[in-house]
């Protein structure tokens, strides 16, 4: 999938009622995919995105972390639909924000939530797939982590964690689905959006003003990232992508 055309191809974009899944949907269908816009309570803004979209050919469909029955479902649903899957983007995740001093807001339902939506979903999602992207012979699976797996930090403990294994299940995913499909991890760095309840735009601002490039990270660059990893590191699987800003620094 060298180039930027992806006239012909598939993506399957979960989260992509909001935010960095959003502009990735938006990415895709510029550079001529089809993109199932996948949504978990958010259906009147899924198909607001899908009504957005360029092109044509493009559809919502209900794909929630925490069902993986109906998972499955969305995945035959595809592959009726459109015959194929050439690009999974797992960019749906739950986090609630809790002090990481305070180990005991930190409760196990919380935790069980988090872990649920931040790693079951994906291996999931990624485990339903499967078959359809191995068909394609050049399929991607982009998942989007966090540097708060690199560094401890993040809205709360678990978040971090919860992206750690992320990270760690992709390495895993990309030696045993390859060489028909390439797996790599964007992590980006705090995004200027409302995916963190409680997340206040000073927060946010001081967070950038800390990062060398001083400025704030929108979805829109972070699927910059993700389409690049489609389009142009085609020689790269098992990777992190940062898109932070130098945070890491």
């Amino acid at each position: 999938m060298a180039g930027k055309d992806l006239t012909g191809k598939v993506a399957v974009v979960t989260g992509a009622s909001s935010g960095i899944g959003r502009e990735s949907a938006k990415l895709f269908a510029a550079a001529g995919a089809r993109v199932v816009v996948g949504y978990n309570k958010g259906v009147d803004r899924a198909n607001d995105v899908v009504a957005q979209l360029a092109g044509s050919g493009h559809q919502a469909m209900h794909l929630p972390l925490e069902d993986t029955a109906q998972i499955r479902k969305a995945a035959a649903a595809v592959g009726e639909a459109f015959g194929r899957c050439d690009i999974l983007v797992n960019s749906a995740g739950f986090t609630r924000m809790v002090a990481h001093h305070d180990l005991e807001a930190l409760d196990d339902d919380l935790i069980d939530a988090v872990l649920t939506a931040n790693v079951r979903g994906p291996f999931a999602t990624i485990r339903a797939f499967a078959p359809l992207l191995k068909a394609s012979g050049d399929g991607v699976i982009v998942n989007i982590s966090s540097g708060a797996a690199q560094r401890g930090s993040g809205s709360s403990i678990i978040y971090g964690a919860s992206k750690a294994a992320l990270d760690t299940m992709s390495m895993a995913l990309a030696r045993v689905l390859a060489p028909e499909v390439r797996v790599v991890v964007v992590a980006p760095g705090m995004v200027h959006t409302g995916f963190v309840p409680g997340r206040t735009e000073e927060m946010m601002l001081r967070s950038a003003m800390a990062t060398p490039l001083k400025k704030q990270m929108e979805a829109e660059d972070v699927a910059l990232a993700v389409l690049s990893c489609v389009t142009h590191l085609t020689f790269t699987t098992g990777s992190i992508v940062n898109v932070n800003g130098g945070g890491h620094l």
